[in-house]
């Protein structure tokens, strides 16, 4: 008798003593398309599914489907198209001090709700992606890793527009902290400090997780040959070579021309990678395009891929189009000197034609 009561205390003591590492640590909550879940020293892949338990060290992926994990301790990540995470580590001890949470995000985009009942401390979450190191001191954020190796975090707010906590970003450069809501920053490198935090201004919760599809694998690998060609170009330039020396790149005759007849639609990429407008925009300093005797500053003539915009010369007019979702269709004096604000479905365009003057433009359009 007393030897079972021996046994029955040791298992008690073990259950109350030691975390829970091995048991199951949350579920599938939420299911759209399709994904798949590998589990440890496994070669298996699960097919995703409602209620489908989730492990330490699972390997969590999505196809043309989105997945949502719950957590044990109500802890939450919501994982888009083509993501990946990796369940590092997982531990939920009666004491919270011992509790712990470590995630790696490999690629795509996952958004992070940290549990209202903080059973694992802040100091006890351990994010990273690629070379980038996510401190939690907030509650809500998206954190997203594409194939080149870049990694965008955004603070989201709470559901009264007040920021939801602080978030630091960190690589082996140096760190950034982020406390207002819809803040964001980028890591292209881990040997380089990440951007300086930027504003999304009038965003939207959902306009956001529409925006976070980072391209698949196949895409990626196409933008990674196109740098590393136009990488080789520059490397293959002979900068004491006298011809090239002569050529003047800001020639405004060396600027293709287009007109209204010429607009090629197809050009528009409907699902513009938010990394590339946010890199650009913080680290990109202002640059001034001259289009026949037209100085224009924050679009690219003849077409902006980043702020999809067409612009042209017809007569004495300066043509500005864009149709994402909406249309845009402004025409100006071309010798006008104007300051334009643009804010598209979410996306912000600012622009100064002939070095701004006292004509103020505001175009604010709706989904």
């Amino acid at each position: 008798m007393h030897f079972w009561l021996l046994i029955l205390f040791s298992v008690l003591l073990q259950i109350v003593l030691f975390p829970i590492v091995h048991a199951d640590i949350g579920a599938i909550s939420e299911l759209k398309g399709n994904g798949e879940v590998t589990r440890e020293n496994s070669s298996d892949k699960l097919l995703a599914e409602l209620a489908l338990d989730i492990f330490s060290n699972d390997d969590v992926r999505t196809g043309n489907g989105r997945i949502a994990i719950r957590f044990v301790d109500d802890t939450t990540i919501r994982l888009t198209e083509h993501s990946k995470v990796i369940i590092d580590k997982f531990v939920f001890d009666p004491n919270p001090e011992k509790s712990e949470l470590a995630l790696s995000f490999i690629r795509g985009t996952g958004r992070f709700i940290s549990s209202k009942t903080k059973r694992i401390p802040n100091k006890n979450v351990k994010i990273k992606a690629n070379g980038a190191y996510v401190g939690i001191r907030g509650t809500d954020f998206t954190i997203t890793s594409d194939e080149i190796g870049r990694t965008m975090v955004i603070l989201l707010p709470n559901s009264d527009g007040t920021a939801s906590g602080e978030i630091t970003v960190t690589t082996f450069a140096g760190t950034v902290v982020m406390n207002k809501p819809f803040q964001a920053t980028v890591v292209t490198v881990a040997e380089q400090m990440p951007t300086r935090p930027v504003t999304l201004t009038n965003m939207t919760l959902d306009f956001i997780d529409n925006l976070l599809i980072v391209n698949p694998p196949e895409e990626t690998e196409r933008a990674v040959e196109e740098q590393n060609t136009q990488a080789n170009n520059i490397l293959d330039i002979d900068l004491l070579e006298e011809t090239e020396l002569e050529k003047d790149y800001l020639d405004e005759d060396k600027l293709e021309n287009i007109d209204r007849l010429s607009i090629d639609l197809l050009s528009i990429d409907f699902l513009v990678d938010l990394l590339d407008v946010i890199e650009t925009s913080v680290n990109k300093q202002a640059e001034v395009s001259v289009l026949e005797g037209v100085e224009i500053e924050g679009i690219t003539p003849p077409f902006d891929p980043i702020t999809q915009t067409f612009t042209f010369v017809e007569g004495s007019m300066l043509t500005i189009f864009r149709q994402v979702e909406n249309t845009i269709d402004l025409q100006l004096d071309k010798d006008g000197a104007y300051n334009i604000s643009i804010l598209s479905a979410g996306q912000q365009i600012e622009a100064t034609i002939n070095g701004g003057g006292e004509s103020e433009i505001f175009i604010n359009q709706s989904n």
